[in-house]
């Protein structure tokens, strides 16, 4: 069984990682790998695809078609166009209804996972020690707020660690994201020294080929 240390930090990285890329994002992933699978919604969703392709088809020959000299034709295409429409607005309009209840049923479990796990954790565990700090190595009131809120005093609580470990968490993640902002940077300045670099002159901004031009042409008259 993995410790109690590990579990409580991998749950903070879990719950970092899903604030940072977004509900939003993660719901849109497991809806796309859920249509994967062999499911009721898949062969909706591949029946969703056909449609459009065959709504942008037969737009396309409509359009290439003249309504006044080939009106049969074009009639044709419009009823079939408007059928296929038709279908597809009800395809989607019935996949849309059953995405909105599994973002909701994916949002519940997410919640479950991350911050309902780690109350439930730090509920049941509130009294166990994380770990124990030596003996006089901190003064007795900063003994009792590493303890807090159940723990023993002279111990790291479950709340403390949690709080410990979202901290590192969070100073990983922007130190990662500093480092590869420096590592695009000079990639970022070789692109721009590639380009050409417009002189402009002292007085109000104007090109100093469109000062001189300006200066040539009050000369001449």
């Amino acid at each position: 069984m993995p410790s109690l240390l590990l579990v409580v930090f991998l749950l903070q990285l879990a719950i970092h990682l899903v604030n940072t890329v977004g509900a939003s994002a993660i719901n849109t992933l497991l809806w796309a790998l859920y249509n994967k699978l062999p499911t009721s919604t898949s062969k909706s969703v591949r029946n969703q695809s056909e449609k459009r392709r065959e709504v942008v088809q037969l737009k396309r020959e409509m359009n290439s078609t003249s309504s006044q000299d080939e009106f049969a034709k074009w009639a044709k295409l419009r009823r079939q166009h408007d059928k296929a429409l038709a279908e597809y607005d009800q395809i989607t309009q019935s996949l849309q209804s059953f995405k909105t209840s599994f973002d909701s049923a994916v949002g519940i479990l997410r919640w479950l996972g991350t911050n309902g796990l780690r109350v439930f954790l730090q509920f049941w565990f509130s009294k166990q020690p994380m770990f124990w700090l030596p003996r006089g190595w901190v003064p007795g009131y900063i003994e009792w707020i590493l303890a807090f809120p159940r723990a023993q005093i002279g111990s790291i609580s479950i709340q403390v660690w949690g709080i410990a470990c979202a901290s590192v968490v969070q100073i990983a993640s922007m130190a990662i994201a500093a480092a590869w902002v420096l590592l695009l940077q000079p990639k970022v300045g070789a692109a721009r020294q590639g380009e050409p670099m417009k002189m402009e002159g002292r007085g109000g901004g104007i090109g100093v080929d469109e000062k001189m031009g300006r200066e040539r042409g009050d000369k001449e008259l």
